[in-house]
């Protein structure tokens, strides 16, 4: 299959990188230089684009993939796929994927779940939005660059499952770094205050799979002083998309928006800015009841 790929960073360069080693011919394009092994370089996203089966994005934020959608997509073949992988507003996944349709392309809005580490071993999930058809089509490159794709509904329903896990996950994080610093000024061990929870009604992936404790639960960032599989501006960029959301569904979502607050508090006033998600807990040690 010919794919042109649009964003080759951390996340898209690896993605990539395991398309063509499955066989495909891959076009990449991205805005820095980067040298990607098996991907062929392209000067422009419609270069990348042309001729292209399918066409995958990875991309930071929704503005930036609607301009890149205004470039590429009149460069199309129609009944090709437009499959974008970044995690963006709803809105503007909505958007792209009518302006593929009118085009006569397919669209699938398809973020992902399992970060760096996942990308490179090929074991991200992804939440797909879009028709039957257009699912169909880009299922077999889920199958390459992850272990699970969910057809989560029409266009958007793939950022929106996005979302919503990840408000989750924002908000529970933040309980769990809370629960161990109370722990903590209790003189509760931590281990024991593990022992219990993770097998009790207190069970979380935050606790049991990512626990923000060092030395406490399989090895996870917090074994690594904090350096980041899940940064914490990137936690702060989904609740914000989340709390966006909730805005235009009319969505009383009260522990999503606090969990925003404090992560934009943590990231831009504090020192969370290139830690990890779970670091909240040294927060949380240090900080009194105020």
């Amino acid at each position: 299959m010919k794919i042109g790929f649009i964003g080759l960073g951390n996340m898209g360069g690896p993605m990539a990188a395991n398309l063509a080693k499955a066989g495909h011919d891959v076009t990449g394009f991205d805005m820095a230089e980067v040298s990607i092994e098996g991907v062929s370089m392209a000067e422009t996203a419609a270069a990348s684009a042309t001729g292209a089966d399918v066409v995958i994005t990875m991309l930071p934020n929704g503005q930036i993939l609607r301009a890149v959608a205004n470039e590429i997509v009149p460069a199309m073949s129609q009944g090709a796929a437009l499959v974008d992988c970044s995690t963006v507003d709803v809105d503007s996944a909505r958007a792209v994927a009518e302006q593929a349709d009118a085009a006569g392309l397919l669209a699938v809005d398809a973020p992902v779940s399992g970060g760096v580490g996942g990308a490179a071993g090929g074991t991200l999930t992804f939440m797909a939005g879009g028709s039957t058809d257009a699912f169909a089509k880009a299922a077999p490159l889920f199958d390459i660059m992850g272990q699970k794709a969910v057809h989560c509904g029409e266009a958007g329903a793939g950022q929106a499952a996005k979302i919503c896990n990840n408000m989750i996950l924002g908000v529970t994080m933040i309980a769990t770094c809370e629960a161990f610093a109370l722990a903590d000024k209790l003189g509760l061990d931590r281990q024991k205050m593990f022992d219990v929870v993770s097998t009790s009604s207190g069970y979380s992936w935050t606790m049991n799979a990512y626990c923000p404790a060092p030395g406490v639960g399989p090895q996870s960032p917090s074994d690594n002083d904090y350096q980041p599989g899940f940064a914490a501006e990137l936690m702060l960029k989904d609740l914000r998309l989340s709390q966006q959301a909730a805005e235009s569904a009319d969505a009383d979502t009260p522990m999503g928006q606090m969990a925003r607050d404090l992560y934009a508090l943590y990231v831009e006033n504090e020192d969370g800015l290139g830690m990890d998600f779970s670091a909240m807990l040294p927060r949380f040690e240090k900080r009194g009841r105020s």
